[in-house]
């Protein structure tokens, strides 16, 4: 075996916080080797953001083909081939994986090392038979999707979000367990592309409950059943799925999705062994500066259990390069957003009403309808709404939350709004131009001061 003593740091995995890490630590200097022992891009590029929503893509254009709510305008959509459209999928990934990962380590100088790594003790670094030796180490491998304990689920072939856009074949029939951001894209997904899809588990549950409640409608309407109840028993039969919930309804499908959340991909590592302590999931433990129990080992993104966002795995990963160097940085969660890429959108930014109360604050909301956005009269769209949530002494935005499409493209200027500290008088008084769905925002902020109906751009 070699040693390598010269490293600043060493990165182990290649997904959005390793490779934010790397790439910060080489622009202030450092040595940075990097090691993977799949593939190169973590869960997003992969398995996760950029497949997934490339398929949903193709589904909302069939759905869109399928349902026209102009007259005069007929359209019709067929059968999809799912085969030509996996391959797309896997066309894009690959290209993003080169470009953005194994080119983007060229342009910085810094290796991707093939292969498994393991701690064998406090600072030392076993990679691919390698003896690794660095001034600092950072643990980045991500999460894996959940299997839970159902009873029968063992004897059953489940599909995982993983595997799921792997399937060449459509589904006549879907049982998705989970009515969670992964679950509810992925029973969309197959619902538009000519599935039979039925959901077990509420929907949404983290969200404001009246956008929960319109979406559930949303769902509906494109046919999903939603049965708001805890799977408890699995089983197989003549090549169906039976799924029996906690009340004793009984879902029967062809095909079984599982997507009840992630957990930490820690196997392997040596953890034990470099005195890095895990908390009850097994997610790696770490405080605001991205520090584990060892002081030279630094651990960000998804295997710490922060919220499950590449973005955010970017910025835990650049704060845990930077302080392994020398710094003394923390991430800012302030007006943190979310999307769920349903359609129609959900999306939030800030505190929920729930959070806001929970904190200690006076609460003040209000809620518009998609219905009274111009933007959505326009489209014929009647699901959904746009909720803020204020402290009620202050007037202090706190929380921006949206159902309705493009609610995502809304987000920036939610975060802006929160993180710059606005009050709800300001954002209604700030400029949003007419026709357009962010104008939403200025509208329900409106709301504070005047609940009575307004004419257009007032």
């Amino acid at each position: 075996m070699t040693k390598n003593t010269e490293l600043g740091l060493a990165v182990i995995g290649t997904g959005g916080a390793a490779m934010s890490a790397a790439i910060h630590a080489r622009l202030d200097g450092a040595t940075v080797a990097v090691i993977e022992r799949a593939e190169i891009g973590g869960t997003c590029v992969n398995v996760g953001c950029v497949p997934s929503k490339m398929l949903l893509a193709a589904a909302h254009g069939r759905h869109s083909s399928e349902n026209q709510t102009f007259d005069g305008v007929p359209t019709s959509a067929g059968e999809v081939d799912l085969a030509a459209l996996i391959a797309q999928k896997d066309v894009l990934v690959g290209h993003l994986r080169r470009s953005k990962y194994v080119d983007i380590a060229a342009a910085y100088g810094f290796d991707i090392i093939r292969g498994e790594a393991r701690f064998t003790g406090p600072d030392t670094l076993l990679a691919a038979g390698r003896v690794l030796q660095a001034r600092a180490y950072l643990v980045a491998t991500g999460v894996e999707p959940k299997v839970p304990d159902i009873p029968g689920l063992e004897h059953v072939d489940y599909l995982t979000s993983t595997t799921a856009m792997e399937l060449d074949v459509l589904p006549k029939s879907l049982v998705v367990v989970g009515g969670g951001f992964v679950g509810l894209e992925q029973a969309q997904l197959f619902a538009r592309l000519g599935s039979e899809v039925t959901v077990v588990g509420r929907i949404a549950p983290h969200t404001e409950p009246e956008l929960a409640a319109e979406l559930e409608k949303a769902l509906a309407d494109d046919g999903i059943r939603i049965i708001a109840d805890r799977a408890v028993r699995t089983s197989g039969d003549g090549g169906l799925v039976r799924v029996k919930t906690n009340s004793g309804t009984q879902v029967v499908g062809e095909c079984l999705l599982v997507a009840v959340g992630r957990v930490p991909r820690t196997d392997g590592l040596g953890l034990a062994a470099a005195g890095v302590a895990t908390d009850a999931r097994g997610f790696v433990t770490v405080d605001d500066e991205q520090r584990t129990s060892n002081p030279v080992v630094f651990a960000a993104g998804d295997v710490t259990g922060a919220p499950q966002y590449v973005y955010v795995a970017a910025a835990t990963g650049k704060i845990a390069a930077r302080n392994a160097l020398g710094t003394h940085e923390r991430v800012d969660y302030a007006g943190l957003p979310s999307v769920l890429f349903t359609s129609p959108q959900l999306a939030s930014a800030g505190m929920t009403e729930a959070d806001v109360i929970a904190a200690g604050y006076r609460c003040s909301c209000r809620y518009l309808p998609i219905t009274d956005l111009p933007r959505a009269m326009v489209d014929h769209r009647s699901r959904g709404g746009i909720k803020i949530v204020a402290d009620a002494d202050s007037g202090k935005v706190l929380g921006i939350h949206a159902l309705t499409d493009n609610a995502g493209e809304m987000m920036l200027a939610a975060t802006y709004a929160i993180t710059a500290g606005f009050t709800v008088t300001q954002l209604a008084d700030t400029w949003a131009p007419y026709l357009t769905t962010a104008e939403g925002i200025r509208l329900a902020a409106n709301l504070f001061r005047n609940e009575l109906p307004t004419s257009c751009c007032a």
